[in-house]
Order: C-alpha cells, then structure tokens, then sequence
C-alpha cells in the first residue's frame, strides 16, 4: 500500500440547501472541505495509506473537522491543534445559465499562523511515496509558504514523488508577497504539475503566447519536471460542461476521453478528484490509463455533493471503460 502526504488547509464550507440563494435561505448545510484534503480524501477512499498535515483550533469545531478527516480514513496524526480560527467559506450553487458564487472568511486561520517549528518532516515524510501540494497553501502567509518550501526541500532529499496543483488564486495573495517570488522554488521541486498557461503565467511573471510554449519553457526551465497536467472545461451552463484532459510529458501527450457532463450535482472538489486520480493512477497504471483514469475520477465527482469524491476504485474504473451508464445496480 503506497503512502501519500497531502498538506493544506480545511475549511468550513456552509451551504444555502439545493440551489437557494444567500438572501432566500434559513438555514446552512455543514460540510468540511479543503483542496489538498480532497485529494487525500479520494486516495484513502481507494485504499492507499493518507496522512493530512493541516492546523485547526483548538475547539469543538476543529476536533470535528479532525475526525471528519479520520473518518475517511485520512491519518490525522500530524493535525496540529493551534491558535487562530476555523476557516470558513459560504457556498451558493448556481443552476442552468447562473453560476455558482464562494464568498471566502479565511483571514487569520489557524493554518495560516501555523509556526513551521511545529512541523517535523523528517518524521512526516518517512517511508512516504509521494507528496502532494497546491498553489493555495503558500499564497495563505509567510508561514505557510515557508511550510511548502520545507517540506518540498525534505521530499527531495527522501526521494519522494511530488505533485503540484499550482491552482493560481488572485486574492490569495495578500501577505505581501507575490507569487513569483515564492512559487518558482517550490515549482522547481515538483515532478507533477497541474496547471495551465494562465498559472505558469502568474506563477513565474512571465507571458507565455501558447500553451506549447509553456511546456517548452517548463521542462527546459524545471530538472526535476516528470509531467505536466491539463484540464480543458467548456462551461455551457452551471449545469452542463464538458470535460477532458492531457498528461504532457517531454516528448509525448497522453490526452483522455471527453466527458459531456449535464445535471452536475456538485462541481467543488471536482478538480481534487481529478488529481487524486491522478496520483493513483501514475502510482499504479501506465501513463495512458493514469490520465484517463484521473478524468474519470473528475467527471464522477460531479455527480457527489459536498467536497469529496465518495465512488469506489470500482466505480472509476467502470468509468474508464465506458461502463458506467446511471442504471439501477441489484
């Protein structure tokens, strides 16, 4: 069983029910949620052996977001209990030609004050096959930046597998920094990066006239650089899209099925199950099957509410095979 270690903030999502709009609810659904979580989360549901390294406080509300992880089957044992607040943000989906809006209250979270003494990575990353990162952490604070450099620098010297969701977020980033002062280094100790011409952009500060002239630049510019990852989505209406992806790697392209996706239940975390999928499949299949595999992992999420992808390996491979057609299994 491969061992993977995720690392990134959890938030409380709160949700207006169905598709009601923020002025019309009285009430909120509850769900726990976090980007690098997600994709632990898809991993444990599979089998393999997840630890999450992320802070909460020390309240009710953080030890039930602890054991939401634990019941997913995430490790928990790096959880750290610290000061600050509960991250939260308020979800309203969107429906036919309406989108979907996130309103974020995440200033002053007990992850972003995380002191990076507290974190032992010697110790986290022993015996781990792969490490998994996004662009989200180390736009949060000076500390969470350094936490990403750190535990990148201690995976290269273990030789662990390190995938990066760059995930550029504008109004991340707000502590001073910007992202190209911070996130070149960390890029240049990733082997898998998901991105697109707009992330690199932002990423590096640098323009780019094509997608292939961001490969070009990438594998040239990054020793350690494996693949690179692409999602390509065509939004019809929030309740329709298309979907499909490619693995680049330097001297091949491994491009998966497109999937037409009406009805679409939930498309938070759809992305976080694409690179879980992801993660498995380069840990267990051929490059081919891996990306098609991770597409698979995508589209099925967004048939699943909330901000986990709760299909078995089962179910996902189905999927790869053209299988899976929405009819009553007895």
């Amino acid at each position: 069983m491969k061992k993977i270690v995720t690392l990134g903030e959890i938030m409380l999502r709160l949700s207006p029910p169905g598709n009601q709009r923020f002025f019309q609810t009285t009430s909120l659904d509850v769900e726990f949620g976090g980007s690098e979580a997600n994709v632990g989360a898809a991993l444990a549901y599979w089998g393999m052996d997840v630890a999450h390294v992320t802070a909460f406080p020390d309240h009710e509300i953080g030890r039930s977001a602890a054991g939401k992880l634990r019941n997913i089957g995430i490790d928990t044992r790096f959880v750290q209990f610290s000061p600050g607040r509960m991250g939260i943000y308020f979800l309203e989906h969107g429906a036919m030609q309406r989108s979907s809006q996130i309103i974020y209250d995440r200033a002053g979270s007990s992850f972003s004050l995380l002191d990076p003494k507290a974190l032992n990575w010697e110790e986290i990353l022993d015996g781990a096959d792969w490490f998994h990162w996004s662009g989200i952490t180390p736009a949060l604070s000076q500390n969470c930046a350094d936490i990403t450099l750190q535990a990148l620098e201690v995976a290269a010297q273990k030789g662990v597998k390190v995938s990066g969701d760059l995930n550029y977020r504008s109004n991340l980033w707000q502590f001073g920094k910007s992202p190209d002062e911070i996130m070149p280094r960390l890029m240049e100790l990733t082997d898998v990066m998901i991105a697109g011409s707009r992330d690199f952009k932002q990423c590096l500060g640098e323009d780019f006239k094509s997608f292939a002239e961001v490969r070009s630049m990438a594998f040239e510019r990054f020793d350690r650089l494996e693949y690179i990852v692409k999602t390509d989505r065509i939004s019809h209406s929030s309740s329709s899209n298309t979907l499909s992806a490619s693995l680049y790697a330097k001297k091949k392209t491994f491009s998966s099925r497109a999937y037409e996706l009406t009805h679409i239940v939930d498309r938070v975390g759809t992305g976080d199950a694409f690179a879980g999928g992801l993660i498995y499949g380069l840990l267990e299949m051929k490059p081919k099957e891996a990306i098609e595999f991770a597409m698979a992992a995508g589209a099925m999420k967004h048939s699943v509410p909330g901000d986990v992808l709760l299909c078995s390996l089962e179910e996902v491979l189905e999927l790869t095979k053209g299988e899976a057609t929405g009819k009553i299994k007895r």
